[in-house]
């Protein structure tokens, strides 16, 4: 079933233990993580012919490799292999599962089509993660490898990745998450895999941190110290030099304890100062970093916020003389030209690298977009050909969709430019055959992505990878950082090994903490087996945990685009689901009471449910009284009870106990519970059926344009004048309005 490949004797004896057990696989970059998904698919469609193979990739770009390599290397015919992403409709996407034997998708995408029952994973006999790191928290990976699990008979699942992280917990929850009985890891140095590993000399070049910069340093040094010093005299901080990362676990700590009700001057005050101290340090970062014009852009940047946001650490600076200073001779040294030496000296590798390989292919790797772009500006004074290669747009920015990252890459491969010049979005997974080059503009503290770097090259033939570091600051801190991190992931991996080997004949995988039997059985007290309870979700709660914890809990969940309600567990039963800060937010610009009034004229019964353990008198500025006066009114005028949850697994128990209650053998409710009673309440109840048009919605176009005929006939420039109607929405509704009806056939 394998063509134009030959397997090779490591990736054959990983396939003999991914045959029989969920493996995690840990690769270096360009050694065929990938093969040993299509041997492992091939012996899997031998043995179930009739099942699917599904797997998973983290970006489009990513799945769209993906596919062209199974189509390449495995033979079945092409339009058996086919691509999931969320540019593919849900209709198209439910007869494409149907049609095909092997999916390539995005996980957002196809945890949307699990929960709409499009796809049936039972069809599924191997689920594949690429880039499995990412299995952990919230990241969809998770709640899909638990789906498969419950639903297939013949579950096998394999996980890939060069690098699953550096610390033993996180590696754990990957494994434990991703339902893992294996771990199989080389490295560079292992015998069977030595062999086919390409040489790549890595070269750190030191620069010196210049003079003129190093007056900028001290000021913001003294800043961000200064704002330490306060919020240790206010009692909330213990050591003025401490790190990034002790500054955010410091953030968190302090917002915590707001969260649970607690808030004097002294909490205030210091929520300020750490949220000052942070913007300075990362003004230290770009500096020490990128350069002189990376620090002008964020300076704009904060002086532009200054004028537009209420965010008041953003405010303080503004009128700090130390960073103001900073601001002052920042613009001087822009306006004497003066930039980082780390320009200079890429500058000067590049053109040296290119003199002795007019086809030589570099990738220079940058955190920054700023920096990016001056990078390119540097290399274009070479006049060497280059392309910026950035992630998608970031509000008014530079940015690429995934199309166009596609092609950009397609041009790097095809040799129609010498350059990229990539963020992070060039480190994961992405395969561009040959690369002579890889420059590192800064070291990262990352295993994770440093390791995904230097995978960019070496890996047809010898690579190098350059990392420019500037002496005396935190690049340093960052490379010594990474190196010990990368050193303590293969030395827990190979631990973990040792555990998995221990642990095979026990049920409990280590370090799960027998998650399978963690499950919230809360649901399973007032459900029987013989019942289903189905509830019927707004589709804009989709990604809403709620909805997940409904399915876990085996409630049979649809989703529809409704006018009122986020959920309706019955004909009668409305719910509106508010997350506590939400909630206050709606107080302050006044949407609850519309709300709550076009729930209660929906639905026979209206419930209001206000989730989160947040005190709700704390979390904005709200006097208790107005919190008190609309909860009363809810209540009261409106005879809508509120009622309280902790976290979304309590809301799915109580929604679930609701639909239970309310529901009879046979499943009853419609997106539309009541009809409406007056002409006014039609006119609005039919508007707020059209594609992407809520109440509020509804009636600002009928007050606009008089009439359901009048907003029939508004063209798509009419529409789009309008607030809350965007162009897709408008091109929507033109669409319908317009397109013929047409008979099912």
């Amino acid at each position: 079933m394998l063509r134009n490949f030959t397997p090779r004797l490591y990736q054959q004896t990983i396939l003999g233990t991914a045959a029989r057990h969920n493996t995690l696989v840990v690769l270096p970059t360009g050694l065929g993580k990938t093969a040993i998904a299509f041997l492992l698919t091939a012996q899997r469609l031998h043995n179930y012919p009739n099942s699917k193979i599904l797997m998973l990739a983290p970006t489009k770009p990513l799945c769209e490799q993906h596919v062209e390599s199974f189509r390449e290397h495995l033979e079945i015919q092409p339009e058996k292999v086919v691509l999931f992403t969320g540019s593919v409709a849900p209709e198209k996407r439910a007869q494409l599962w149907k049609e095909a034997q092997i999916i390539i998708s995005t996980p957002q995408g196809l945890e949307n089509d699990i929960i709409n029952n499009r796809i049936n994973l039972k069809e599924v006999s191997l689920l594949i993660f690429d880039e499995a790191h990412h299995a952990t928290g919230e990241y969809a990976y998770v709640w899909i490898a638990n789906q498969y699990d419950k639903a297939s008979p013949s579950a096998r699942i394999l996980a890939l990745t060069a690098s699953p992280g550096s610390d033993m917990e996180t590696v754990k929850e990957v494994t434990a998450n991703l339902k893992i009985e294996k771990v199989e890891v080389r490295t560079e140095k292992d015998a069977d895999v030595k062999s086919y590993v390409q040489k790549t000399h890595k070269n750190w070049v030191e620069v010196e941190f210049p003079q003129e910069l190093k007056q900028i340093q001290l000021l913001l040094k003294d800043c961000r110290k200064s704002k330490l010093i306060e919020a240790q005299n206010l009692g909330y901080c213990n050591d003025v030099e401490m790190s990034k990362g002790s500054l955010l676990a410091l953030q968190l700590e302090i917002q915590k304890k707001l969260s649970s009700g607690f808030r004097d001057f002294e909490l205030m005050r210091s929520i300020s100062l750490i949220a000052e101290a942070m913007k300075v340090d990362h003004a230290l970062e770009l500096l020490e970093t990128q350069g002189i014009k990376p620090l002008q852009s964020y300076f704009k940047k904060m002086q532009q916020d200054a004028l537009t946001s209420k965010v008041k650490a953003v405010q303080n600076l503004m009128h700090d003389e130390l960073f103001k200073s900073s601001m002052h001779f920042t613009e001087e040294l822009v306006k004497q030209n003066i930039n980082h030496p780390k320009m200079l000296k890429m500058k000067d590798i590049v053109q040296e690298t290119i003199s002795q390989d007019q086809n030589a292919k570099i990738i220079i790797f940058t955190q920054f977009r700023d920096s990016a772009e001056e990078i390119v500006k540097s290399v274009n004074e070479l006049h060497i050909k280059n392309h910026i290669f950035v992630g998608q747009a970031k509000k008014k920015g530079l940015g690429f969709s995934q199309k166009q990252q596609k092609e950009i890459l397609d041009k790097f491969s095809a040799g129609e430019f010498n350059i990229l010049v990539a963020t992070s979005v060039a480190e994961e997974g992405l395969d561009i055959p040959k690369v002579d080059k890889v420059i590192f503009y800064e070291p990262i503290p990352s295993a994770i992505r440093s390791i995904q770097r230097r995978g960019r090259t070496g890996r047809l033939e010898e690579g190098e990878v350059t990392i420019l570091m500037t002496k005396g600051t935190r690049d340093e801190i960052y490379r010594w950082s990474a190196h010990h991190k990368e050193k303590r992931m293969y030395r827990n991996l190979d631990q973990l090994k040792k555990e998995f080997s221990l642990h095979k004949n026990e049920t409990v995988l280590p370090g799960t903490n027998n998650l399978q039997n963690q499950q919230n059985n809360t649901l399973t007290k007032f459900i029987s087996s013989e019942q289903v309870v189905a509830i019927l979700a707004d589709h804009r709660e989709k990604n809403n945990r709620v909805v997940k914890e409904l399915i876990d809990a085996g409630v049979s969940v649809k989703t529809a685009q409704l006018s009122t309600a986020d959920y309706v567990v019955s004909g009668k039963v409305g719910v509106e689901l508010k997350k506590v800060p939400d909630f206050v937010a709606s107080i302050i610009d006044g949407r609850i009471l519309d709300q709550v009034r076009d729930l209660k004229n929906s639905f026979q019964k209206a419930v209001l449910v206000i989730e989160g353990e947040e005190d709700i008198y704390s979390v904005r500025n709200v006097h208790a009284n107005a919190i008190r006066g609309m909860l009363a009114s809810i209540v009261l005028d409106f005879h809508v009870p509120v009622l309280y949850t902790k976290n979304p697994q309590d809301t799915a128990a109580l929604l679930a106990v609701m639909a239970k209650r309310e529901q009879g053998k046979e499943i009853d409710f419609s997106v539309h519970p009541l009809k409406p009673k007056s002409i006014r309440e039609q006119q609005e109840f039919i508007v707020a059926a059209f594609p992407n048009i809520g109440v509020q919605t509804a009636k600002m176009l009928l007050e606009h344009f008089g009439s359901i005929k009048n907003l029939v006939n508004a063209t798509e420039e009419q529409l789009k004048e309008l607030k809350g109607v965007g162009d897709k929405t408008a091109q929507q509704l033109v669409k319908m309005f317009e397109e013929e009806y047409r008979k099912r056939e």
